[in-house]
């Protein structure tokens, strides 16, 4: 069963910063994908963000 939302401690692994760096990126995503802070930000919202490859996030995905 694949994933398709991403968390903070999930952003804390692929790119090796802080916790509080993880929230403000899914802050940042939220606020460009005009979402409420509840929502969940998708992987490929993150990878669209971020400019990593869908593919290469899911490597780092724990299911």
């Amino acid at each position: 069963m694949k994933r398709c939302v991403i968390y903070a401690k999930d952003v804390q692994r692929i790119t090796g910063r802080s916790e509080r760096y993880s929230h403000d990126v899914l802050r940042k995503i939220r606020v460009k994908y005009e979402k409420g802070n509840k929502q969940f930000v998708t992987v490929a919202e993150f990878a669209a963000f971020s400019g990593i490859p869908e593919e290469k996030l899911r490597e780092y995905l724990t299911y």
